[in-house]
């Protein structure tokens, strides 16, 4: 076999790898909260830890491989996220844990960035559509077999098996990147941008921390107030530093021109509202309706398959219809379907989420094929890396400030929905104790210390208090992406397309 197709193997089996990662572990949360005996804190931080060294990591590490040689940081990437992945595995505790996971972002965003390098340097005209075409259906199988997936495995082998599968993958893939890929560098490559990155990181760090720890230190506490000035400055600084720095990691210029402001909400936005919802969503039907992992994967199927339709529809659609009109009705599509879920009650059953599933799904599958080429096709053919690279990142730093803002809102309205609902129990008195361990899963634990008379009471108590909460965050997550499909429908304008022979397709199809 040439050389180019093993290239293409290893990429999409790394891409794969990575991306599953992102989705299989939601479906596995509520078992690993139970055996590290993890907070709700530490639930949200295993997924936080990931996103945001993704998010922080994506461009320096394009520019890295760049100056060291893309097959070389590649391997290193893929020997790293085996590594981590392995640690996850054998996590003693919820702290390893998520130190692991942060270990496994940072292997993840050296694979990202460099693999569509790694295809550009073998494949050009039309074979280079093919294999990009080909690197697209494998992340979109990641998203979707993800949940189905992680609670096979879960149910099947543990929690631990999800981590343990990529180490053979990435050990293999590793060794046939070093056997069969050529190693290629950009000769003008720059430098890496060390201030931007401390900067960044530092910033969605301590924005993250503060999200996820208001509750429980108070919003106006010494400690969160400090946190989220600390953040404020460091966004400051990484922004100064991007307008003077001749070699920075965003080119702050782009954002001159409203189309590509537009991509970048609509790739936050979306992240912020549907993907971060899922963590919520996946630990109501384990935690509160009882289902198994593998039940609740099963349970994301019909967004999954709808979300793959509606691809499929959007992607023909751009040949007729303009951009803007795509993602911003993608966007409102999502927001809808999560004003649709968020009708629950008690009693609700996981069918009052499916109307919502497949309505949230059809706008996410109308975003994913025009998104990209939205964020490439107003920029200089020189800065495609960089405009596809800070695309990327608003994805992560969508879910990672989505899943702390809304676990935030959640935590807040479940203890203050709890303290009249749990009045005349045993276990009155301790509302914000029990909302942050019903909230990680603890809700049978907490139902064992009331005595059997006065259980059934107490048990609809915590789910009414529970799905009141979860559809407030749910409408609050709606509000995010109706916003994020106004600003599309303003930002995103046809002209843009045109400047640098990138057409939007629709004025290509009608010139």
């Amino acid at each position: 076999m040439e050389r180019k197709w093993w290239t293409l193997i290893v990429v999409c089996v790394a891409i794969f790898m990575l991306l599953l990662d992102i989705t299989i572990v939601n479906v596995a949360l509520p078992k690993i909260a139970q055996g590290l005996h993890a907070s709700f804190s530490d639930i949200q931080w295993v997924i936080d830890a990931y996103a945001l060294t993704l998010a922080s990591l994506l461009l320096t590490t394009g520019s890295l491989a760049d100056l060291l040689g893309r097959k070389l940081v590649f391997t290193i990437g893929l020997g790293l996220f085996a590594l981590t992945s392995l640690l996850c595995a054998l996590a003693p505790s919820a702290l390893f844990l998520i130190l692991a996971r942060g270990g496994q972002g940072i292997g993840g965003a050296i694979m990202f960035s460099t693999s569509l390098a790694l295809l550009a340097q073998e494949f050009h005209g039309r074979e280079r559509g093919t294999a990009f075409g080909i690197w697209g259906a494998t992340t979109g199988a990641a998203v979707a077999i993800g949940p189905l997936l992680g609670g096979a495995l879960t149910d099947s082998l543990g929690w631990q098996s999800i981590f343990f599968i990529n180490v053979p993958i990435g050990v293999g893939a590793a060794a046939l990147t070093m056997a069969r890929v050529r190693e290629s560098r950009d000769p003008a490559g720059k430098r890496i941008d060390w201030i931007g990155t401390t900067t960044f990181t530092s910033a969605l760090f301590l924005l993250v921390l503060a999200l996820i720890r208001g509750d429980t230190l108070g919003w106006g506490s010494t400690t969160i107030v400090s946190l989220f000035a600390g953040s404020a400055v460091l966004l400051g600084l990484f922004v100064v530093s991007q307008m003077v720095q001749e070699n920075a990691m965003f080119d702050v210029s782009l954002f001159r021109k409203p189309t590509f402001t537009g991509a970048g909400v609509v790739a936050f936005a979306v992240s912020a509202s549907m993907f971060a919802m899922f963590l919520y969503l996946t630990l109501f039907l384990q935690t509160i309706l009882g289902l198994s992992p593998l039940q609740t994967g099963l349970r994301f199927l019909p967004t999954t398959l709808v979300m793959f339709v509606a691809a499929t529809v959007s992607g023909n659609l751009t040949e007729r219809v303009p951009v803007r009109l795509l993602l911003s009705a993608g966007l409102a599509f999502v927001g809808g379907g999560l004003l649709l879920m968020s009708g629950l009650n008690a009693s609700s059953g996981w069918t009052a989420l499916l109307a919502g599933f497949i309505v949230a799904g059809a706008g996410v599958g109308l975003i994913n094929p025009p998104l990209a080429s939205t964020a490439i096709g107003v920029v200089p053919p020189e800065r495609s890396g960089m405009a596809s690279g800070i695309n990327s990142t608003f994805r992560q730093v969508g879910i990672a400030t989505g899943i702390a803002a809304l676990g935030a809102i959640f935590e807040s309205q479940l203890s203050s929905r709890l303290a009249p609902a749990l009045a005349g129990t045993p276990v009155a008195g301790h509302a914000h104790s029990i909302a942050h361990a019903v909230a990680a899963g603890g809700a049978q634990s907490v139902l064992a210390r009331v005595p059997p008379g006065q259980r059934a009471g107490a048990t609809h108590a915590i789910h009414s208090a529970y799905t009141g909460a979860l559809n407030d965050i749910l409408v609050v997550a709606a509000v995010v992406a109706f916003v994020g499909a106004v600003l599309a429908f303003a930002l995103i304008r046809n002209r843009d397309f045109a400047v640098y022979g990138a057409r939007e397709p629709v004025e290509a199809a009608a010139a």
